[in-house]
């Protein structure tokens, strides 16, 4: 089944826990956007109900571009409750995350803590297929702490007629800190009859178009760098089709900054609160701002809107070109690493 018809790789929005909600996605869709998005992970257990807020991203798309409902957990007849439920709404596909590197996530044996129980996420698999009437797809890193249980774990996934299959080609235990096993992935294409999706460390239109030529990857999901580049999905477009790349100017950036600040801003939460989540996106987009990472040490140290605005307008008040491609990041004493649960 080809669950996107769309000419040319499909471009995908990650599932980015606390990012890509109602508010970023149509805040990503101003700026080209992808071809589909990915909810949140609905959290599923025993006694769990699906979070209002994720159901609101997909009643209450506008993006005009199809979504997929992403579930977590390991109970099996939760999964399928909730599935049932998800297909009650717009959405294009249930999906399965068995990736997920959050220890608080995969010491419940859920997420990419499956991993470690080929048997039990086939148990999953088989249980989902069946309930699943519409497309059913799966988000999996290549193993837990050790990439050798992809060959188990892709028969598997060929028994249980995925519709699609995303790949983030690292192990759980790697995280975000290792290069990105790419030959996984070419192996995954070789080995599966369903269209499989590249994932990990797609930072350029240049990136994107190796990838998809060592991979033959159908398509591509991109997370941390669209928080960085919101023009990143346009680009790869135009990259692609042989056009001119459109080049940010700092301006730009900082235009983007600002209607972040607005699309993200929740009424009742106080300043400080604010600016403090704002930190959270600008651990992205900073990596793309300078190369000695001072952008990004001020930020971290700025409490309210005038000060963060300030910063951001003394890196960013200008009409240079950006290419907002990450440079390596330098810490200084006192800072702290982005978050690790993207």
């Amino acid at each position: 089944m080809n669950v996107f018809p769309i000419a040319g790789p499909l471009l995908a929005l990650a599932p980015m826990q606390d990012v890509t909600d109602l508010a970023f996605m149509t805040l990503m869709a101003r700026y080209g956007g992808p071809d589909v998005y990915w909810t949140e992970y609905l959290r599923v257990h025993a006694v769990s109900t699906p979070e209002k807020w994720i159901v609101q991203s997909i009643t209450a798309n506008v993006t005009g571009r199809p979504i997929v409902a992403q579930m977590i957990g390991n109970d099996i007849p939760a999964l399928v409750r909730t599935a049932k439920f998800l297909q009650t709404l717009p959405i294009a596909a249930v999906d399965l995350n068995l990736g997920c590197p959050a220890p608080v996530v995969y010491r419940k044996c859920a997420g990419g803590g499956l991993l470690r129980e080929p048997k039990r996420v086939d148990a999953i698999l088989g249980a989902l297929r069946q309930a699943v009437t519409i497309p059913f797809t799966v988000k999996t890193r290549i193993g837990f702490d050790d990439p050798r249980v992809f060959d188990e774990l892709l028969p598997i996934f060929a028994r249980h007629s995925l519709d699609l299959l995303t790949v983030h080609a690292r192990t759980v235990k790697e995280m975000y800190r290792s290069e990105v096993h790419y030959d996984f992935i070419a192996r995954a294409v070789t080995h599966l009859p369903c269209p499989v999706m590249a994932n990990g460390n797609v930072h350029s239109a240049g990136k994107a178009a190796e990838v998809l030529r060592f991979t033959g990857a159908r398509g591509l999901m991109i997370g941390r760098g669209a928080i960085r580049n919101p023009w990143l999905f346009t680009q790869i477009r135009q990259h692609l089709a042989g056009e001119p790349l459109f080049l940010p100017r700092g301006v730009d950036v900082l235009g983007y900054i600002r209607a972040l600040y607005e699309a993200v801003c929740s009424p009742g939460i106080g300043e400080f609160s604010q600016v403090q989540k704002m930190k959270k996106y600008l651990n992205y987009v900073g990596l793309g701002v300078d190369a000695d990472g001072l952008f990004l040490h001020q930020i971290r140290r700025v409490g309210t809107r005038d000060d963060f605005f300030r910063v951001c307008e003394e890196f960013l008040g200008h009409d240079r070109p950006m290419p907002l491609e990450p440079f390596p990041l330098v810490l200084k004493e006192g800072d702290l690493l982005a978050g690790e649960h993207l």
